[in-house]
């Protein structure tokens, strides 16, 4: 949003000299006649007002005071809002192969997480100039907080910070898609399915994917081992970079492990829920439904320095021994930052 210009009032008036005082003149005859002043003062007038012959100050009508002129700010907003309820019931509105809605996530879907990400977790970024304004690029960042609202704060730092305000697509697990309700949500915000045809494809498109190599193993883990990488898998998000030849760029959240502290698993009602685990925490289940609001923890998200791997050959894509090097190059440098915002962060929720 643009800065507001702030014009000065009494902008075209002269501020360093001062309205002249009444100059007196004193009588040099004798007493006067009755009914004549004895002295005789010139008044200069002041602005804003009218003398009468007789020198007695005559009010100017006041006017009533302008009222700020409707820039029709409001009347595009209701406007707006109707045409996308129109498109919305008409069905005119696009999505693209994999559900994404880019209309609705811009003015609804972004406009519902955004006071989470502003007001509640306070999210600060830092790197987003490392993103490139163009072309495709694959985003690595570490899982955490027994829920998956890492994601969704990395989508709008980036879609909020970036210059270009680019859209994060992330790749998710299967259980996503297989929820009701999160699974329609999850399509329209540009989710799609964790698998390598369909990051090659959003890659060779020029769109920016995120992926998160930890799965269930990162967010799942107890508050013991908080901010400790697992395993990144195989090491496909390398190979399937390396085929498209875009950029792999670290990222660091720190603040989402205190927001669920799991102190235990239930597995038996994991396994009859069809979960990969059920957490346990201070306030959940305890507490029932008020045990599933998360602690407002102060959020650091940072994007680090490229690697690039458009230098490589097409057949390196093929390398075991250069995507295990590259794996573990990116997972080195996400665990040397995480602990570095962590010797910075002074505290948990401030």
């Amino acid at each position: 949003m643009a800065d507001a210009k702030v014009i000065p009032f009494d902008d075209d008036r002269s501020r360093g000299s001062a309205v002249q005082r009444p100059q007196r003149r004193r009588s040099t005859g004798s007493r006067r006649k009755s009914g004549e002043s004895a002295l005789v003062r010139e008044v200069q007038p002041l602005p804003g007002r009218a003398f009468a012959q007789d020198d007695v100050p005559v009010t100017r009508e006041e006017q009533p005071p302008q009222k700020p002129q409707d820039d029709g700010g409001l009347e595009r907003r209701i406007a707006g809002g109707l045409a996308f309820l129109r498109r919305r019931l008409t069905g005119d509105y696009e999505v693209d192969d994999f559900g994404y809605d880019e209309e609705l996530t811009d003015q609804v879907l972004m406009s519902l997480l955004r006071p989470v990400y502003e007001n509640y977790f306070r999210v600060e970024v830092k790197g987003v100039e490392n993103i490139p304004s163009e072309g495709g690029a694959l985003i690595v960042a570490n899982h955490s907080g027994t829920l998956p609202l890492d994601g969704l704060m990395m989508q709008v730092a980036v879609h909020d910070h970036h210059p270009a305000g680019r859209h994060l697509r992330l790749l998710a697990a299967d259980l996503v898609f297989m929820l009701p309700v999160v699974n329609e949500l999850a399509r329209k915000l540009g989710h799609t399915l964790a698998c390598a045809e369909d990051a090659e494809r959003l890659l060779g498109q020029g769109e920016l994917v995120g992926v998160m190599p930890e799965g269930f193993k990162g967010i799942g883990k107890p508050f013991s081992e908080r901010y400790k990488l697992q395993r990144f898998g195989r090491g496909g998000f390398v190979s399937t970079a390396l085929r498209q030849g875009t950029p792999i760029i670290p990222c660091s959240i720190v603040g989402a492990e205190e927001i669920y502290p799991m102190i235990g698993n239930a597995k038996t009602l994991a396994r009859l829920l069809g979960f990969p685990y059920f957490p346990l925490t201070p306030t959940f289940p305890w507490l029932g439904p008020l045990g599933a609001i998360p602690l407002p923890t102060k959020w650091t998200i940072q994007f680090g320095e490229p690697i690039p791997t458009d230098g490589y050959p097409p057949e390196a894509a093929e390398d075991p021994m250069l995507m295990f090097n590259l794996t573990d190059q990116v997972r080195e440098q996400i665990q040397h930052t995480l602990y570095k915002l962590l010797v910075q962060r002074r505290s948990v929720f401030f």
